[in-house]
């Protein structure tokens, strides 16, 4: 059986992976917080880190959405990276939980990513947003071809918040669960290795699901062709 985690033994009536989510939260207001409240013209510190990670960040919304949207949803690409960055890392710290190993965590940002999307394509194009539903190819004769890839379009699309649940889901428990097991293995030399492993896994982890919800975003702005 798994030892309880530090925050478990503290609140034993909350599951971790809501302690561990508000901990999360709680450590990037707290950080945030700090970062403005000693904005300098030179960055130094952890200023000159959080602009670094700001410019890569807005870099790849406007390279992913455009010039003209990638600024707009900027803070909810960059929250979603931040966040889910800080859940993965949680997991190597002992005594700590990833949230992010939890369904629960993972579906509560895939799904409002579903609809934030979905909400847009309709907000930007009005009932015309179906038309990215219809296929390349549009002419009367070619209606039942239209109608069986509006169906495939659309479980596509259903698809979507499950497989980006279940990735991020699916990585993290597996890293976890590896690293437990190594852990009891070969407390003092494998471990390490793996150790580095698991970080590169956390940032990348974050990085396909912010991109990936920068390119649904992208595609519902998009004029159909």
């Amino acid at each position: 059986m798994e030892a309880p985690t530090f925050l478990h033994m503290l609140f034993p009536s909350i599951p971790p992976f809501v302690s561990y989510s508000w901990l999360a939260m709680a450590l990037i207001i707290g950080v945030s917080l700090i970062v403005k409240s000693n904005l300098k013209m030179v960055p130094a510190g952890i200023q000159n880190v959080m602009e670094v990670l700001m410019e890569f960040l807005r870099g790849q919304a406007l390279m992913s959405i455009g010039h003209h949207w990638g600024d707009k949803f900027l803070p909810l690409l960059g929250t979603l990276f931040i966040y889910i960055l800080v859940c993965n890392l949680f997991g190597l710290i002992p005594g700590f939980e990833s949230p992010t190993s939890n369904v629960n965590v993972t579906f509560s940002m895939a799904i409002p990513v579903f609809f934030i999307y979905q909400f847009m394509g309709f907000k930007v194009h009005g009932i015309r947003y179906l038309e990215h539903f219809l296929g390349p190819i549009r002419s009367i004769y070619a209606i039942p071809f239209m109608m069986f890839m509006f169906v495939v379009e659309w479980i596509t699309h259903l698809a979507r918040p499950l497989t980006l649940g279940v990735r991020l889901f699916g990585n993290m428990f597996g890293k976890h669960l590896l690293l437990m097991v190594l852990g009891i293995l070969a407390p003092l030399i494998v471990p390490v290795a793996f150790l580095g492993l698991g970080t590169l896994v956390s940032v990348l982890q974050a990085y396909v699901f912010m991109l990936l919800t920068a390119v649904y975003i992208a595609g519902s702005v998009e004029e159909s062709h």
